[in-house]
């Protein structure tokens, strides 16, 4: 793995906003009684703990290095970093944590999209581990948005519900929503604690979402499969859906998220207006807020 420019900036960032969160105290350093004026350690402290030399770490920090594994494993330690941290830290870098394999890529059978595909007014999608999105439909892609824009590392449920400005503005009970996708995540972790893309994934929320670190650190488990979601659609306004799931028989990691309106409603009437603009290929959906690339979400 080689670290990309990009990820470098987002390395020292990260770097920063850990040792922002520490104090000489709980690292075992003594106050030396000067007015600081940033909050948490200074850059020569955190070399110190990392028994490194400032002008090395600083150039770390300012993106103008690569730091080694060996380095890496003295910053974990100094900068006190939890399992999700750590691996987001490896991640940045482009350095693998040793002693960990990555699970095998799940893929969706062939007749499970055809079954999707036939689901023409229903938005349906198959999420795997971790609500990554796996499969989906037209009626999906008019709900939410275009997933086969995005890379496979930026379709994941979670990840958009916090990290993408359009999908937060979708949803009207977004906190609901976004908190229920973190406490299902956090149910994941009790059989998968070691998997560095869960980790990877844990950690970059924390790091970049200010809710879902507070909710993360709540503890709070989920594993609800049905309820009502409200949203506020671009193209034709207000739905309340009923949401269904059923996990796949024959690989209990994959799960079919089915929507439904009732009968001769508003919501109803709304699911096949999104059919038949999805369906013409001259009147397509216009682009929502798009932000796609990890860059142009730094900010959010």
């Amino acid at each position: 793995m080689t670290a990309k420019p990009s990820s470098q900036s987002e390395l020292g960032a990260f770097l920063k906003a850990r040792r922002a969160e520490l104090t000489p105290a709980t690292v075992g350093l003594p106050e030396d009684g000067t007015v600081r004026r940033v909050p948490g350690l200074r850059r020569d402290e955190v070399a110190r703990l990392a028994t490194i030399s400032v002008d090395y770490y600083t150039r770390i920090e300012q993106g103008r290095l690569r730091a080694s594994a060996t380095v890496l494993g003295s910053l974990v330690r100094a900068l006190r970093l939890d399992e999700g941290q750590q691996a987001y830290l490896y991640e940045l870098a482009g350095k693998t944590l040793t002693g960990r394999r990555h699970r095998p890529a799940q893929r969706v059978r062939p007749s499970i999209q055809r079954m999707l595909d036939r689901l023409d007014h229903s938005p349906a999608i198959v999420f795997g581990r971790y609500y990554d999105i796996l499969a989906w439909n037209a009626a999906a892609a008019a709900l939410y948005q275009d997933f086969s824009r995005l890379t496979a590392a930026e379709r994941n449920y979670t990840r958009l519900l916090f990290l993408d400005p359009a999908s937060r503005d979708l949803f009207v009970d977004w906190e609901e929503a976004a908190r229920t996708s973190a406490a299902t995540l956090r149910l994941e972790t009790a059989g998968n604690p070691d998997d560095p893309r869960l980790a990877a994934l844990v950690g970059e929320l924390t790091v970049r979402s200010p809710e879902f670190r507070n909710w993360w650190n709540d503890r709070v488990v989920s594993n609800a499969s049905y309820g009502q979601k409200r949203y506020r659609h671009p193209v034709v306004g207000p739905l309340t859906l009923d949401c269904d799931t059923w996990i796949s028989p024959d690989d209990p990691d994959q799960t079919l998220m089915v929507m439904t309106a009732e009968p001769g409603g508003a919501a109803e009437e709304g699911l096949r207006i999104l059919a038949s603009w999805s369906a013409d290929d001259e009147t397509p959906l216009p682009d929502r807020e798009e932000s796609t690339s990890p860059s142009d979400r730094r900010g959010s």
